[in-house]
């Protein structure tokens, strides 16, 4: 595979091939690359990507796994288009395991545990500016990967990794938003100060707040999408 100057995308550390084709076909659809709605052409992207079509296949239902990638009979698979209510059912129930994985995250995490979570903001922020959007997007995610991983709770952790990749370009279009940046630091600044005190009710008030601007910026995104088609018919 040609060299593509990616960083593992998050939560996917790529390890096999197939897995590294996915991480960099997800970097591609968060991009704008690849728009929903659009054919994944096998063969035009192994040949872009210098593989064969079988590992560009089984990359293909790793995405279609994740929602990602919708998968069509005899025909090229399509990046997928979500309806607003499917995006906001998703949204609803990673924010129930986002909430018990910070209050887990309080009551069971490690000392090192949450120096990981101090240690993954620190970097978020100190790269923010200098960045291309999609590697500040994953290290955004990586905080949240990394409460998760503190609540010491391997269902949850495994559950939240799923919804996580089935959210991941809303989550990406929400990040994406002029209006983010202050707001988000702000608001992770006091989830981690909440954590370092192990203060589960300044966590839990704080995570809330952010992961409602979640829902709104995603619903802003397709109020506008609708606006727009509407004026193009």
């Amino acid at each position: 595979m040609t060299d593509s100057n990616d960083t593992s995308p998050l939560p996917f550390a790529p390890a096999s091939l197939p897995e590294q084709i996915a991480a960099q076909l997800r970097r591609d659809i968060l991009a704008g690359k690849h728009a929903p709605g659009a054919t994944i052409k096998e063969r035009d992207n192994a040949a872009d990507m210098g593989v064969s079509r079988t590992p560009m296949r089984e990359a293909i239902r790793i995405l279609a796994q994740e929602g990602l990638v919708v998968l069509r009979p005899a025909r090229s698979p399509i990046v997928a288009q979500p309806t607003f209510k499917q995006v906001s059912d998703n949204i609803e129930v990673l924010t129930a395991l986002e909430l018990l994985s910070a209050d887990l995250a309080c009551q069971t995490g490690t000392d090192d545990q949450i120096k990981a979570i101090v240690d993954a903001q620190y970097q978020f922020a100190a790269e923010y500016d200098s960045r291309e959007p999609v590697d500040v997007f994953e290290l955004d995610m990586q905080v949240h990967l990394a409460i998760a991983q503190a609540s010491n709770n391997d269902v949850l952790i495994e559950t939240h990794r799923s919804m996580l990749a089935r959210l991941w370009r809303a989550r990406y279009l929400s990040a994406r938003r002029q209006d983010s940046r202050a707001r988000v630091m702000r608001q992770h600044t006091l989830i981690i100060d909440g954590l370092v005190k192990r203060d589960a009710d300044l966590v839990r008030l704080s995570l809330s707040d952010h992961l409602e601007h979640l829902l709104v910026n995603v619903r802003d995104y397709f109020e506008s999408d609708d606006s727009d088609q509407a004026a193009a018919s």
